[in-house]
């Protein structure tokens, strides 16, 4: 059983909670609280593992509520508000529910906080460990086909037919779709716009918007945005 607890301003948003807590039967509702202020008092009073946070509230946010804890709980932000999802990714947070939204994307949300906090066993000792992946690929450039490792490849950029692959040590043109070269490429690479594949290990850093691959500026799509956040999140 997790226990937890609902921190909202509006009665209505905390009624839609208080309802979908109650048809999940691993979640235990302690209270629902109105203010971060409520929330805080009661943290101290009671063992609680699970904070479903509403950002926008009077006097402190839910970002500032959680970055106040010495010792967080797991929580799932929710707001009306999309623009919050990449600093509510940045403290940890187990899920973003975007108001309003369905007990579907809410029971979604609740079994990754269940995941997390009941994590499997370790697998025992000598198993035999699965045959390494295959760390490159061949690409057909003119006449020549060219052998590129994953691990050197920084972005891809799609140009209607063609695709020009840019790796460390130069840029390959290649006569082909991004669909069908994203799905030959390794989990690390993720498609942040309509004509951007980047590798998720050479990024250094990201802003709202935007992706910089040093000094490279990468613009996020609105389509691929929700997919690179959740990508953002389990890497962390």
């Amino acid at each position: 059983m997790i226990r937890c607890i609902a921190i909202d301003d509006e009665p209505l948003a905390l009624d839609v909670l208080e309802d979908f807590i109650a048809q999940v039967p691993f979640l235990e509702l302690v209270r629902t609280c109105q203010s971060a202020v409520e929330a805080l008092e009661l943290l101290h009073q009671e063992k609680i593992q699970l904070i479903f946070l509403d950002i926008q509230m009077p006097q402190i946010s839910g970002v500032q509520f959680l970055k106040s804890l010495e010792h967080r709980p797991k929580v799932i932000f929710t707001t009306a508000y999309s623009d919050y999802a990449l600093e509510g990714f940045n403290l940890d947070a187990v899920d973003y529910l975007l108001k309003p939204f369905t007990f579907e994307r809410f029971l979604k949300a609740v079994n990754k906080a269940y995941q997390q906090l009941h994590l499997p066993p370790p697998e025992p000792a000598g198993e035999k460990a699965p045959p390494p992946a295959k760390d490159y690929m061949f690409v057909k450039s003119g006449y020549d086909i060219i052998r590129v490792r994953y691990d050197e490849i920084r972005y891809i950029e799609g140009l209607k037919d063609y695709v020009k692959i840019h790796t460390d040590g130069k840029t390959i043109v290649s006569l082909m779709s991004m669909k069908a070269l994203a799905e030959e490429l390794p989990a690390n690479f993720v498609r942040v716009h309509r004509s951007f594949i980047v590798n998720f290990e050479r990024i250094t850093l990201v802003q709202k918007r935007k992706i910089y691959i040093q000094k490279v500026e990468i613009p996020i799509g609105e389509v691929y945005r929700e997919a690179f956040l959740e990508k953002l999140k389990q890497e962390r």
